[in-house]
């Protein structure tokens, strides 16, 4: 299925029920989890080199293309979801979003930040008005912190042991902040083709009865948040929960 999986939780309910019925393989085309950027971030989050997440910030910004059927964050933020929900273990709680309309009544500028039960938060950024591509993700945790640039063709990662450390020598009313700042290094990333990696996932998953890791389910969590900031935009930034 093309991204995103649907245009409702309710259709994205019913396709998943369908499928199961007649044993089928349900497999959303977020093509970004097969890059070797996105498997080496989730490669590094589930090793420990960034420590307990704090954030997880994106941009994906530029001019163009408006569409007429759909608003930004339907356009593009679909990737960025499903890249969050990929690496990160931690599911959100609720989502907050705001944007605004020039032309036709669809958001071409927006905002949205999602919530977690512990400290974490998102932040998406996402524009078909910037004078620049810009497709930059920041991760940060408690031991390091990560840059991906997209359009970077070489070193498109770089890992920062840079942070944050904070003590409390007496109380939590006399805190002491100091900042820690390291090496900067660039993992080596895979570059086989991420499209020619899912078509072979998806091959394996249907012939050895396998359940993809961006099965229904994931496309549904993406829909959530979708249909979520829809409903956060119409009350003018509320948080809606998940």
């Amino acid at each position: 299925m093309e991204k995103p999986f649907t245009s409702s939780v309710a259709q994205a309910e019913e396709l998943i029920e369908l499928a199961d019925k007649k044993n089928l393989t349900i497999m959303v085309d977020h093509t970004f989890l097969f890059t070797g950027a996105v498997r080496k971030i989730k490669e590094l989050i589930s090793e420990g080199v960034l420590g307990n997440l704090y954030y997880f910030d994106s941009t994906r910004v530029n001019l163009g293309l408006f569409q007429h059927d759909i608003n930004v964050i339907w356009d593009l933020a679909p990737h960025d979801f499903s890249i969050m929900d990929y690496v990160v273990e931690e599911k959100p709680t609720a989502v907050a979003a705001t944007g605004v309309s020039h032309f036709n009544g669809k958001e071409n500028i927006a905002y949205v930040t999602v919530y977690f039960s512990n400290s974490m938060i998102g932040h998406f950024n996402v524009n078909w008005m910037s004078p620049v591509k810009v497709r930059n993700t920041l991760i940060g945790g408690d031991k390091k912190m990560l840059v991906w640039n997209d359009l970077e063709s070489d070193e498109k990662i770089k890992i920062y042991d840079k942070g944050v450390e904070v003590t409390t020598p007496e109380s939590i009313y006399d805190l002491l902040i100091s900042y820690r700042s390291g090496d900067v290094w660039s993992p080596k990333i895979n570059q086989t083709e991420a499209l020619k990696l899912e078509a072979e996932y998806f091959v394996d998953c249907v012939e050895n009865n396998k359940t993809p890791f961006n099965d229904g389910m994931a496309g549904l969590r993406v829909v959530k948040i979708l249909e979520a900031t829809n409903k956060s935009l119409r009350k003018r930034g509320e948080t809606i929960p998940l």
